[in-house]
């Protein structure tokens, strides 16, 4: 028998505690980004051990200007995984530059030192390394291959609460580290981001470029009418700022994180267990269960000899929302065209890799039905 209500892959955790912050700032009357805003921002840089935090409209918002504020321009070169969501490879393309496609590791989805080095030219100006599923990288040993002149960019839309290898959290490394709060992140505020660094002066500029350019923002003049008269516009800025009824929700997730991550954990571990002993062929991301991984997605492989396009389209029947994270981009007819990169783990792995539900809204029941179905599944087509 099917479950009747869709099991979706991410589906976000609210309370009551989320509705009476919320209904707080809507009776305050100040909506836009002020007091919650900067709040958030400083919980969260203590979370991260991060100097400053610079939340922003998503996380596509603040690659789009790491790279920017780090110099990246028309004629450069970005290397980035192809196995990514696409806004990794987008942002060099919205600065003029172009995006070089590198491998990943079989075992862990993510790039290596390695891969990276492969694809290092003169033209290299940036590197964005992901933290794919929330599986954190070695920053130190990446950071030893990458030439003077190359700055290192950090995707962690999928890894907040995620440690390093050496310990310490996704953020806390000094490289403009990105993050994303949308509504299937371990943290959501519906929609936004935000970048983790320690440089003072980049982050008064992100602060500025969030919103216009302009060197005051809406909050300082409301709260300090005067220096409205001082605020002149010298650079071309955007509209990327983050708001108050954002960072009201994003103060009380923030505060429930180790809720979250155990229920997180949990679910994985259900997972791994019961399916590893099942069916051993099965290989799942490596770490998935150790307390370093964020667990964001549930990342399993298939083997070859099945097709992942068919047992997906019969989880999807059976009412569970598993997915695929994700196909390359460097297939995809936008790069493909000028990006001729041969890259046989990603073009290996993305045939075979499925994404199995996994969310802190989400329970050893659910947990459950999914490897009950996938298992019926298997045995139907192994051979």
């Amino acid at each position: 028998m099917f479950r009747k209500d869709y099991l979706p892959f991410g589906k976000p955790n609210f309370s009551e505690q989320e509705v009476a912050a919320i209904s707080e700032v809507l009776n305050s009357g100040w909506i836009g980004m002020g007091a919650q805003t900067n709040a958030f921002e400083e919980e969260l840089a203590e979370c991260l051990a991060a100097k400053h935090v610079v939340t922003v409209s998503s996380c596509t918002a603040a690659l789009f200007l790491s790279l920017l504020v780090l110099g990246v321009k028309a004629g450069d070169e970005v290397i980035c995984p192809s196995l990514t969501w696409c806004s990794t490879a987008n942002v060099a393309l919205y600065l003029g530059a172009t995006p070089v496609f590198c491998d990943v590791d079989p075992e862990t989805y993510c790039v290596t030192p390695e891969s990276i080095q492969q694809k290092l030219t003169p033209k290299t100006k940036a590197v964005i390394v992901v933290h794919l599923g929330g599986l954190a990288q070695d920053m130190e040993k990446i950071h030893a291959i990458i030439p003077e002149g190359v700055s290192v960019v950090e995707d962690a839309a999928h890894a907040l609460g995620s440690n390093y290898p050496n310990g310490k959290p996704v953020g806390s490394s000094g490289n403009l580290t990105c993050f994303s709060f949308y509504a299937n992140k371990n943290l959501s505020t519906g929609e936004g981001g935000a970048i983790a660094l320690f440089d003072e002066e980049l982050t008064d500029r992100l602060k500025s470029l969030r919103q216009h350019g302009m060197p005051i923002n809406a909050w300082k003049r409301f709260t300090h009418p005067k220096v409205m008269i001082q605020a002149e516009l010298t650079e071309l800025g955007y509209k990327m700022n983050y708001t108050d009824l954002q960072a009201c929700i994003g103060r009380v997730q923030l505060k429930r994180q180790s809720e979250f991550a155990q229920t997180r954990l949990e679910i994985a571990q259900y997972y791994y267990e019961h399916l590893k002993i099942s069916h051993p062929q099965l290989i799942f991301q490596q770490h998935v269960v150790n307390p370093f991984h964020a667990r964001h997605l549930f990342l399993i492989q298939l083997p070859s000899f099945l097709s992942r396009d068919n047992i997906l389209l019969e989880l999807r029947e059976r009412n569970i929302g598993a997915s695929i994270h994700y196909p390359p981009l460097h297939k995809m007819p936008l790069y493909a065209k000028t990006n001729k990169a041969s890259l046989p783990f990603t073009e290996t792995i993305c045939s075979h890799i499925l994404t199995l539900p996994i969310s802190a809204k989400m329970n050893i029941v659910d947990a459950s039905y999914v490897v009950e179905q996938l298992q019926d599944l298997l045995s139907k087509v192994e051979v």
